[in-house]
């Protein structure tokens, strides 16, 4: 029977942990719950939660808040398979499941309502016929755009490729150059950033008539604090799914560590 030790997470890694023990896997935590006591180094597979790390330093553990560094995975593992998100362990076997299609595109799915559901907080209007820029074709900006759309808002997206802009018009999206947001007027009602660098400069911040400005990346699109100190109702939104929909985000990633484990296996 394969051992697997989760350490850290949120109550995704909850979720994760229930269904791989329905699985019959024998599972153990270190910093999920209070007290728990987990050793990685008996573990044949490590499981590390969404995001791995927030400092770089450690491993994210807001549940417990304990110190957990990330050199306590590297000097205790050496065969095991290690499972992370958007982190690389060196010289390891390390998966970054968040790399991978069948765990981002159905994550994109809580991601996007998470923001819907910020958008309809934060504004006194309807989505319906609202202006609507998001910034960004990626997994994320898709199905966000999509979602939009049939809430009957008037949606434009920003991309840099011919193929996305091709993409969009078959669909039936306006769209713009990413690169040319800096010299145009962006008269939209809300703007959401899917975009992990700047894309919005402190200049751009300025003319920006938007009721709502949305940053769903991880590193940012643009100066949160200079954008509030505009006035701006600007909020950095990172990692919704956990907040917003953490069952179903923990069923997502459950189903991706399972199909792992089985391919490992």
């Amino acid at each position: 029977m394969k051992k697997i030790c989760i350490v850290g997470g949120d109550a995704r890694l909850k979720t994760v942990k229930h269904h791989l023990e329905n699985q019959n896997f024998f599972v153990t935590t270190l910093g999920l719950y209070p007290d728990d006591k987990g050793d990685i180094s008996l573990s044949d597979i490590v499981i590390l939660p969404v995001p791995t790390t927030r400092d770089n330093e450690t491993v994210f553990a807001p549940l417990t808040n304990r110190i957990i560094p990330l050199s306590e995975i590297e000097d205790n593992t050496r065969d095991q398979l290690i499972l992370c998100c958007n982190y690389n362990f060196q010289n390891r076997k390390c998966i970054d499941y968040n790399t991978l299609d069948s765990y981002a595109l159905l994550n994109a799915v809580p991601t996007a309502e998470g923001a819907i559901k910020i958008a309809i907080e934060n504004t006194d209007f309807t989505i319906w016929q609202s202006n609507i820029l998001v910034i960004g074709n990626g997994r994320v900006g898709k199905i966000l755009s999509n979602r939009l759309k049939n809430l009957g808002a008037n949606v434009t997206v920003s991309a840099r490729k011919p193929k996305d802009f091709a993409e969009l018009e078959a669909l039936g999206f306006n769209y713009i150059n990413t690169e040319k947001l800096e010299s145009m007027y962006l008269g939209y009602d809300i703007i959401f950033n899917t975009v992990d660098f700047p894309v919005l400069s402190d200049c751009a911040l300025k003319n920006l008539p938007a009721k709502l400005l949305v940053d769903l990346s991880s590193k940012g699109g643009f100066n949160l604090s200079y954008a509030k100190s505009l006035g701006l109702n600007a909020q950095k939104a990172p990692a919704l799914p956990g907040k917003t929909a953490p069952k179903t985000a923990g069923k997502i990633l459950a189903k991706t560590v399972s199909e792992l484990i089985r391919f490992y296996n």
